[in-house]
């Protein structure tokens, strides 16, 4: 590092994340009590955050931060951070759902067998003198189908704790193709006509904001068990009691509330005691945790881990195994200027044997890991402004592995970006000037959209 990157700490992690970070010459300064407005006071001293979910980080959080490069959050989700203005101001976006991911897969099992098996209903009759066989018969999960909603690290994680019953998993995910061995990815539609279970695994976001309500769970061909290890506001609160008063909703493991604070770390925001949450704490067929399913030890240290490689690796290019940084992976394309790039590009299918449509050519290879990746070869019209600002006749394009902290990274290293990012279906787009004003085309792709 040319300079030294002073960050400040808000909330209190593994000693490991501060020793770390120290010892790789990263300046460290703590403040785990002052207001937000004393902090945005002095935001413009550092570099980076490291938060977990003290508080919310707004535009104006962010424009009194004119030196940020980045803020890492250690946890999973980033809906506490204005993530459309942080992108904007190029500040990088570091989160670690790799750290919690086993806990959280770990902790909807346990509340899944509990609830099949009555176990926190039997023990706390039990302990109250009674002794009721019948009443605490148990349901087996082996011949169910498990429905996840979501399938990033928390869905895959508990995909893969299920493998060891005889259980059916479908997954379902506003991205495509990422159903794998553990469970088979389907329409929301086909997954609300089988699913015995649902477990959520999901951001809240705008589109997520209760999404379980009375609609969605009437949708269900059947009775069913529901587990939320996600977000509370995804669920409406008061649309869940009714369903399990009904019967349509089984019985229902809860670690996250719908009146949470943002900060996760208190209940209520007033002394009122909602009607519907009264429901569920009296209720034997559901089973309440403090938004703790990520939170074990063993997390606590994963957690602070990765985010210290993450940063290290952004500004080292090498992480704690040395692995070097990785920016440009591959050549993504190679465009040029043509008088007739129509004739130009069946003249190159006819005598060179490349396969052409209107776009021109696509070469298909594999990655380092196996994986399908594609390089595009095209002529452009002579009058395309597509090269702007640049005058040559023609134009790079590399692939990049994660493109935002890419161009952040490069704008502070005094490289010319040119205009915003860019989001398709089929990747991210950036775009940057070398020293002799060549424009370079960045990418960062999704390749099963072209296959």
């Amino acid at each position: 590092m040319r300079n030294v990157i002073k960050i400040l700490h808000l909330d209190s992690n593994h000693p490991l994340l501060l020793e770390q970070l120290k010892d790789a010459g990263f300046e460290n300064h703590e403040d785990y009590t002052s207001s937000k407005q004393a902090i945005e006071a002095k935001i413009q001293d550092y570099q980076g955050i490291v938060i977990r979910s003290r508080f919310i980080i707004d535009r104006k959080f962010l424009d009194n931060a004119v030196n940020l490069q980045f803020i890492a959050r250690v946890g999973a989700g980033l809906e506490s951070i204005d993530v459309d203005y942080a992108t904007k101001r190029r500040i990088r976006l570091i989160a670690a759902p790799e750290g919690n991911k086993n806990a959280v897969g770990e902790h909807a099992l346990a509340m899944l067998l509990s609830l099949f098996n009555n176990l926190n209903k039997a023990n706390s009759e039990i302990k109250s003198g009674n002794w009721n066989r019948e009443k605490n018969r148990g349901h087996e999960l082996d011949g169910k189908t498990v429905g996840l909603i979501g399938y990033g690290n928390m869905g895959k994680s508990f995909a893969k704790k299920l493998r060891g019953f005889d259980v059916e998993v479908l997954c379902y995910d506003i991205l495509e193709n990422i159903g794998d061995a553990n469970a088979k990815q389907v329409p929301l539609e086909a997954l609300q006509q089988k699913a015995d279970v649902l477990s959520l695994h999901i951001p809240w976001t705008p589109e997520t904001d209760k999404m379980v309500n009375a609609d969605f769970i009437n949708a269900f061909a059947k009775p069913f068990w529901l587990i939320n290890t996600s977000r509370g506001k995804n669920v409406l609160t008061a649309d869940l009691v009714a369903a399990l008063q009904s019967g349509k909703i089984l019985g229902a493991g809860l670690d996250v509330l719908e009146y949470e604070k943002l900060s996760f770390e208190n209940l209520f925001t007033d002394t009122a005691t909602p009607k519907a949450f009264q429901y569920l704490l009296a209720a034997e067929n559901v089973l309440l945790t403090p938004h703790i399913a990520g939170w074990t030890f063993e997390s606590h240290e994963k957690l602070a881990q990765v985010i210290v490689d993450k940063i290290k690796e952004v500004y080292s290019g090498k992480s704690e195994n040395t692995v070097e940084e990785k920016r440009v992976t591959g050549i993504g394309g190679i465009f040029f200027k043509s008088e007739n790039p129509k004739e130009l590009v069946a003249w190159y299918g006819k005598h060179l044997g490349l396969k052409t449509d209107s776009y021109g050519s696509s070469f298909w290879w594999k990655g380092k890991e196996g994986n399908d990746c594609m390089t595009q070869w095209s002529p452009f019209a002579a009058e395309t402004d597509y090269f702007a600002p640049s005058q040559k006749q023609f134009m790079q394009n590399f692939r990049v592995e994660n493109l935002e902290m890419l161009l952040a990274q490069l704008s502070t290293e005094g490289v010319t970006v040119v205009g915003d990012m860019q989001t398709f279906d089929y990747g991210k787009f950036g775009w940057i000037l070398d020293p002799e004003g060549n424009k370079i085309e960045l990418w960062e792709a999704v390749d099963r959209i072209f296959l």
